[in-house]
């Protein structure tokens, strides 16, 4: 079972709330959500740092957008360890003890250092998952040596 960590940048443009997302982009969010529902495994922090920021911008009730209706599969299978994996994360100052000790990295953006935390402490390996977010592919450089598989589902609008 493949692993992932969804930054939610994904859902949001699965939903339509990205303008800059065109139909390509929105189609493979679509299909990422997907394939983590049927038959993928989420990795989430153990204290809700994730969900917390998922809540921000999606809706529980599953709708109106197909990111809404992966918030709700997110609420109701955050439990069930064959579907999430929950791990725990060491807070350090205004960090993760997880985040890469790396100056390359010096500059990303703190509010996406959970999902880059989430995936080093995971134990399954899981692929990062971004969709519209420029900053992942700015330091896409630094992310493999760092034991951080990001997959880009948009390249088209990040690569620029």
């Amino acid at each position: 079972m493949k692993a992932f960590v969804v930054d939610v940048n994904v859902p949001i443009v699965a939903n339509g709330g990205a303008p800059q997302a065109d139909l390509d982009c929105q189609y493979a969010c679509v299909a990422a959500l997907q394939e983590i529902a049927e038959s993928g495994l989420l990795v989430l922090d153990d204290q809700m740092r994730i969900l917390a920021e998922y809540f921000r911008y999606l809706s529980p009730r599953g709708q109106p957008g197909l990111g809404d209706a992966f918030m709700r599969w997110v609420w109701e299978q955050q439990a069930v360890s064959e579907r999430c994996e929950q791990v725990h994360l060491t807070v350090s100052g205004a960090g993760f003890n997880e985040f890469p000790d790396d100056p390359r990295l010096s500059g990303f953006d703190p509010s996406d250092r959970v999902y880059v935390a989430v995936a080093r402490a995971s134990r399954n390996a899981p692929e990062v998952l971004n969709a519209v977010d420029p900053d992942w592919w700015e330091h896409r450089g630094a992310w493999s040596q760092n034991g951080v598989r990001v997959s880009f589902l948009c390249p088209q609008h990040v690569a620029s």
